[in-house]
């Protein structure tokens, strides 16, 4: 489950993107659907009737009924900080309870070293 909590300005950026998605084919509104997900935390089938299209209409159509919620630019940025705080909180605690067992901690790296040496060969 995504967000239901939003700035005036991301809604417009959303109904953008869900008016994109509408024209676009289907690679283009897979893209788009990740977009959403990924940068908004917005997942349509959190707010759609199964089986049925999700555009701009409907979003507006969401926020009528009270399952999105549209609140001001700095409270959002907030709500977005203290989830961040969150998940480098859990992460770290993760870490600590993986290397307390004796298990390899994944520091993120291996893929950044798989990289340089790929680099390398080129």
């Amino acid at each position: 489950m995504g967000r239901n909590k939003y700035s005036q300005t991301e809604i417009g950026q959303i109904a953008k993107l869900l008016r994109m998605k509408c024209k676009g084919n289907r690679l283009k509104q897979k893209e788009i659907r990740h977009e959403l997900r990924t940068k908004y935390e917005f997942n349509i089938s959190d707010f759609n009737e199964p089986g049925k299209p999700f555009g701009a209409d409907e979003l507006y159509a969401a926020i009528d009924r009270r399952a999105i919620h549209i609140l001001d630019d700095a409270t959002i940025a907030d709500m977005k900080a203290k989830r961040e705080r969150d998940r480098l909180r859990d992460e770290e605690a993760r870490r600590a309870e993986a290397a307390a067992n004796g298990e390899p901690v994944d520091d993120g790296s291996d893929w950044k070293k798989a990289l340089e040496e790929w680099n390398k060969t080129k």
